[in-house]
């Protein structure tokens, strides 16, 4: 189970993280970036599902900035309180606080850096723009095609859609990876926006199931092994 602990960013903001480690010596480490809901028991058990294929995982709570312990509903009115939240962070913050991740997650082996949603777009930012990420597992960036196409991944990266989000339209989703041939891109018929979250109307099981699956391939095949 992944327990809460805190870890201070170079700007001296001290935050909450959660965080899981395998029972035996790590493949590598995770960052696992929330969507605008915070830092929910989704993300934890996120964190927890790593941490069982053997990786270390942490997932910061970047609305820490804002105040502590912000986590919100999935209806309307959690929605927007997270948009809200979302937007009064900014990207130095965000990248301040995944560098904190990496440097926390050093021990463990090469770094990936993950997330899902907002959470996807600060994971492809950070792909972009950070040092010592040794790839990424993107699950649906909401931001991708709209703020940061003319960024792109510094290593290797597989990034997850459904070809029914209503949050990035299929047309983004190409326009993705036409700027982007080396990234490794999968689409789901049929499956919308976070279909990864079972605690989320939009939850697809099998595309779900699918998706982690080939996560891990993808990982085993572009992670240096150990000698």
């Amino acid at each position: 189970m992944s327990q809460s602990l805190h870890i201070t960013a170079a700007d001296g903001h001290r935050f909450e993280i959660a965080r899981a480690d395998p029972v035996t010596p790590p493949k590598g480490g995770v960052i696992v970036l929330h969507a605008i809901y915070g830092l929910t028991d989704h993300i934890r058990d996120v964190c927890d599902m790593w941490a069982k294929e053997g990786y270390a995982a942490v997932a910061p709570a970047h609305f820490d900035r804002i105040g502590p312990g912000r986590v919100f509903g999935y209806a309307a009115d959690g929605a927007e309180a997270g948009r809200k939240s979302y937007a009064a962070t900014n990207e130095a913050n965000i990248l301040a606080e995944i560098a904190a991740c990496r440097d926390a997650l050093a021990a463990s082996g090469p770094v990936i850096v993950s997330g899902f949603c907002t959470g996807g777009s600060s994971a492809w930012l950070a792909s972009a723009r950070l040092d010592g990420i040794a790839a990424q597992v993107n699950f649906y960036g909401s931001h991708v095609a709209s703020r940061h196409l003319d960024l792109h991944p510094r290593c290797p990266t597989v990034i997850h859609y459904g070809d029914n989000d209503h949050v990035v339209p299929i047309g983004d989703v190409e326009r993705i990876r036409a700027a982007n041939p080396d990234v490794e891109m999968h689409v789901y018929p049929g499956a919308g926006h976070a279909f990864f979250n079972p605690e989320q109307s939009h939850h697809d099981a099998a595309a779900a199931v699918l998706c982690w699956q080939r996560s891990l391939a993808f990982l085993d095949r572009v992670l240096p092994r150990a000698a």
